[in-house]
């Protein structure tokens, strides 16, 4: 969805951007994706106008970036390939897990039905194992079998890799996306794979895309501004770092005294505990409706932005950024209780708080930077 540079080698770099600009041809087609929604056929018609770009490999740089499409401010999904010859998968990169999988033949789950399946029987170098696992996220599960294929991200390549074959899914009906492409820690993986960023660790390339983007292996500085700040993670092992406050109008609203926050790629939004993501709904103002909390769409230039203050920086997110519009024009917050409730208070900041800033997920020295997105 990266080393110290300079110093050691990139290759243990991974930078996952998001950028916080929208490109002109999103914003032409969001009224399309708007009568799509309410007419159900926005998954069909992302799958047949499947956004495509030819990588421009260079030997020159140690840094691939490899291009993302913004599904309507709420996920970002990139084009891979498994197999020999190559079958395409849109999937989502996610710093929140540490699999890769998509759907195969043999999945029967109404979620398989719209979505691009992995046949093993035309790929010639598909090598099957008994392994089975079950993953569950936030929006559903999954099960299936682990396999070894070639694996390609745009110029990048990973020979003989793990990745799950789906064969029953539930929570993913709909989704703009065929699987998830996992970019966390090897000690998280659910089905015990090497993730693809440790076996890609040794490829060079280079690829360019003027849209959202995922890059492997270094940074490049034409995409934020000012200097990178890093954060150190709390342990290495996952994207979680200690997050020293949040405010609204410069006065403490949650995480007082400190807490923990998890940097992940695989949710839009915002998760927190309950009675304090409650709190601040009170403070915006908010009317819930079913899982959302709605507000006027007039007040989004008047809300306050909400500061997130990591490592003694503050990182504001504007009413702009965490209030979107719905199919039918209504606006709602972004921010939502976590499902599980943890020891210590425990933020999930997504792609709401990941456009906003440069994001580099630097595993050779267990640290996050964040920087002004341009």
């Amino acid at each position: 969805m990266v080393t110290h540079l300079g110093v050691q080698s990139c290759h243990d770099l991974l930078k996952l951007e998001l950028l916080a600009t929208v490109q002109i041809p999103l914003r032409r087609v969001k009224t399309m994706r708007k009568a799509l929604s309410e007419k159900n056929m926005l998954n069909s018609f992302l799958k047949e106008h499947a956004y495509r770009v030819s990588p421009i490999s260079s030997r020159s740089s140690n840094l691939t970036i490899h291009p993302l499409r913004n599904i309507m401010n709420m996920l970002y999904v990139g084009n891979i390939t498994i197999g020999t010859p190559p079958q395409e998968f849109q999937v989502v990169f996610d710093t929140g897990s540490s699999d890769l999988w998509v759907p195969s033949i043999f999945c029967n789950s109404p979620a398989c039905y719209t979505y691009a399946i992995f046949n093993h029987l035309k790929s010639s170098t598909f090598r099957p194992t008994r392994r089975i696992f079950t993953i569950k996220y936030s929006s559903g599960w999954i099960k299936g079998a682990v396999a070894y294929d070639t694996v390609w991200i745009g110029d990048l390549v990973s020979i003989d890799q793990a990745f799950g074959l789906s064969v029953l899914a539930d929570g993913f009906e709909g989704m703009p996306f065929d699987g998830i492409l996992g970019l966390n820690y090897p000690n998280i993986s659910v089905s015990g794979a090497i993730p693809i960023f440790d076996n890609l660790k040794n490829q060079d390339g280079q690829s360019l895309s003027p849209n959202y983007v995922v890059m492997f292996g270094g940074v490049d500085h034409r995409y934020y501004k000012g200097e990178l700040n890093w954060v150190p993670l709390i342990q290495a092992g996952d994207w979680r770092v200690h997050m020293d406050s949040i405010s609204m109008k410069k006065k403490v609203i949650a995480c007082s005294g400190g807490c923990e926050a998890l940097l992940y790629t695989g949710t839009s939004l915002i998760q927190g505990p309950s009675s304090l993501v409650d709190d601040i709904h009170k403070l915006i103002g908010t009317t819930p409706q079913g899982s959302k909390h709605y507000v006027s769409c007039l007040t989004i230039n008047t809300l306050p932005s909400i500061v997130f203050t990591i490592n003694s920086i503050n990182y504001p997110v504007p009413a702009r950024a965490y209030i979107l519009k719905d199919s039918r024009g209504e606006c709602y917050t972004t921010l939502k209780a976590n499902s599980w409730s943890p020891s210590t208070e425990t933020w999930i900041l997504g792609d709401v708080f990941l456009r906003r800033y440069f994001s580099v997920f630097d595993r050779g020295n267990d640290r996050i930077g964040l920087a002004q997105a341009v």
